[in-house]
């Protein structure tokens, strides 16, 4: 009897909880921690969050990343190419001169060599930072920003620039291969996209 009750007493798993996707940042924000993390010397997180919304790397990848895999001899290039672990597929991504000035500060202060991971973890027993841990420093800057922790993770990082170009240009396909998606299905997914979109795009299509 008291098993039957618990049942119809138990609560939905999610409930009071925001399921799905996590949202992006918009620029305002973006420019407000940035301009935080650059007044307050945080050179290490800046390089994070820098190089995080730039390469739209899944949150294991960039974590994993060394310093070779971006850096051309002793500088930090504009361009870099990594094999993404979920998929083992390459996907190449741009870094941005803002970005490119941040990571190689990072770089510098630290002493970092080329077989270095690029953001070393402070724990013993892991050799770089890891998914929990950029997690947590994620959630400070939604802290920081004024923003509920239940509507951001670590994806919103990698969503970011991605829905800014697909809201600028409207290019699936660019889109696609720069989140190195194997099918533009899970672009669509990925970026939310509703028929409000579709229909915006069609009715700016004359003929």
């Amino acid at each position: 009897m008291g098993t039957a009750d618990n049942a119809v007493h138990r609560e939905p798993w999610n409930k009071g909880k925001l399921v799905g996707q996590k949202a992006p940042f918009k620029l305002k924000d973006i420019w407000a921690l940035r301009v935080r993390l650059q007044m307050e010397g945080r050179v290490r997180e800046l390089a994070l969050f820098n190089l995080g919304i730039d390469s739209k790397l899944r949150g294991c990848d960039l974590v994993g990343l060394k310093v070779r895999d971006i850096c051309h001899g002793d500088q930090v290039g504009a361009r870099a190419i990594v094999v993404q672990h979920k998929t083992q597929r390459p996907v190449q991504f741009e870094i941005a001169p803002a970005a490119r000035d941040a990571v190689q500060a990072w770089i510098k202060l630290a002493r970092l060599k080329p077989e270095d991971f690029l953001f070393p973890s402070r724990l013993h027993d892991s050799p770089h930072l890891g998914t929990r841990q950029y997690a947590r420093i994620l959630g400070h800057w939604v802290d920081e920003l004024g923003l509920d922790r239940a509507d951001y993770g670590t994806h919103s990082m990698r969503r970011t620039k991605a829905t800014l170009i697909y809201r600028r240009t409207k290019n699936l396909r660019a889109v696609q291969l720069l989140l190195g998606h194997s099918k533009l299905a899970s672009t669509v997914r990925y970026l939310g996209i509703e028929v409000d979109d579709a229909l915006e795009i069609s009715e700016q299509t004359e003929i």
